[in-house]
């Protein structure tokens, strides 16, 4: 019996997908775990497999769309089994010649259907066919659908129409709805002349996720931040020690640093907690999440149980989940869970900055670059000692300025003796 298949909750703040690249035709068998398609969520470019054996009836969403989770994005069934009538067609990918003889019929009712809507659409107030995706772009760059013609399923209009039909270089698809001629500039407002040619760039499904938890953070978390400068000397000195007796597993100043956070918020769990709807949470195991560049965009692995974890462990989670970063391998599951952030620039010559909360957590701290800084000794001499800047930004509603600065104070002892780190 056919049956659809959704877009799956691909991680706990996901709501949506877009479907970066489809990996199944129509007429396709597919086996269970069977990959069948990329999807982009709001942590990660994620690949989905098939649940169990079928064969693909249809495929309802295009290339670049958009679909909120739990609505169908395919539809599976038994060899030979046509697709349901409730389905829309509008979305159905061509049925490959090898299996041209099991979806005939039903092809041939799709595209009736298909051209019966395109009559019925041609009046007054007619609902162009796009993807919700497309519609959004469209909306904010101020690009009139109907006057697109799709290359989408079906005439469907879809992302790639509407950047085109916005830079003024559609492929054939004009303002006035004619194929061959060239549609007119898109305004981009007042003075955009003097800013020579611009270029309209649409977030991906990340991009905005990360835009929209920023917003939210600033506009309705009460954040302090706390600044210290640490000596590094010891850490520095020791690390140069362990290079000698395990290269391999080296650790990073900054899996130092990740390593003391975690035994301080033993001491201090609210700054490992979260405010929701007017309480707060602590909760009994240390996740750290670990700011990571992406592709032009921002990732935040998780380090589970840092806390229990030897620092050669740290070092050798936090490498493998950064190439994972960078190679797109990354898994939702390796992106949630955190329950405190570290967010470093240090390697980019940032001596200090602020660093935005992810909420719901209630605080992360921002790590600069480690240099030779002149230090007054407890002798009254001045010294070149091996120092870093932290900052830490605090919610308020659940970490005092009192809190958090006895969660600095001990982060400061633990990186000042770091022997105490290896135990």
């Amino acid at each position: 019996m056919a049956r659809e298949i959704v877009m799956p909750r691909l991680s706990d703040s996901m709501e949506e997908g877009t479907i970066l690249k489809w990996l199944v035709a129509a007429g396709d068998t597919l086996a269970e775990g069977d990959p069948i398609v990329e999807v982009e969520t709001d942590k990660a470019v994620v690949t989905h497999e098939a649940d169990a054996p079928a064969t693909v009836l249809g495929l309802l969403a295009a290339v670049g769309e958009s679909v909120a989770v739990g609505a169908p994005i395919m539809v599976v069934g038994a060899p030979g089994e046509a697709m349901p009538e409730p389905v829309a067609f509008e979305h159905q990918a061509p049925v490959p010649a090898a299996a041209a003889s099991v979806a005939t019929a039903t092809a041939a009712a799709a595209g009736e259907a298909a051209a019966a809507g395109e009559t019925a659409g041609a009046g007054i107030g007619a609902r162009v066919k796009a993807s919700p995706l497309a519609r959004r772009i469209a909306a904010g760059l101020g690009v009139d659908l109907a006057t697109l013609a799709g290359s989408g399923p079906q005439g469907r209009v879809i992302r790639s129409d509407v950047e085109a039909a916005a830079a003024g270089a559609g492929p054939g698809n004009g303002a006035n709805g004619h194929r061959g001629e060239l549609a007119p500039p898109v305004p981009v407002g007042a003075g955009s002349a003097a800013k020579g040619e611009t270029t309209v760039h649409a977030l991906t499904t990340i991009q905005k996720t990360v835009a929209r938890r920023m917003s939210e953070s600033r506009a309705t978390v009460p954040d302090i931040e706390l600044r210290a400068e640490v000596d590094l000397s010891a850490a520095v000195t020791l690390r140069a020690q362990l290079r000698e007796v395990a290269a391999e597993r080296l650790p990073s100043l900054n899996d130092f640093i990740v390593k003391a956070c975690a035994l301080a918020l033993r001491d201090f769990p609210r700054v490992g907690g979260a405010y929701r709807d007017g309480r707060f949470e602590t909760y009994g195991r240390i996740n750290i999440g670990i700011a990571v560049a992406g592709e032009d965009t921002l990732v935040v692995p998780t380090v589970f149980d840092a806390d229990r974890r030897s620092l050669g462990e740290i070092a050798a989670t936090t490498r493998a989940l950064a190439g994972r970063v960078r190679d797109g391998s990354i898994t939702p599951a390796e992106l949630s869970g955190a329950t405190f952030s570290i967010s470093n620039l240090g390697m980019y010559g940032i001596d200090g900055f602020s660093a935005v909360i992810n909420p719901p957590q209630a605080a992360i701290l921002a790590v600069g670059a480690v240099r030779k800084r002149p230090v007054v000794l407890d002798s009254g001499e001045i010294a070149a000692r091996e120092t870093v800047q932290l900052a830490l930004a605090c919610d308020h509603r659940i970490v005092y300025g009192v809190d958090g600065a006895q969660f600095m104070a001990r982060l400061r002892e633990l990186l000042q003796a770091p022997l105490g780190l290896l135990l």
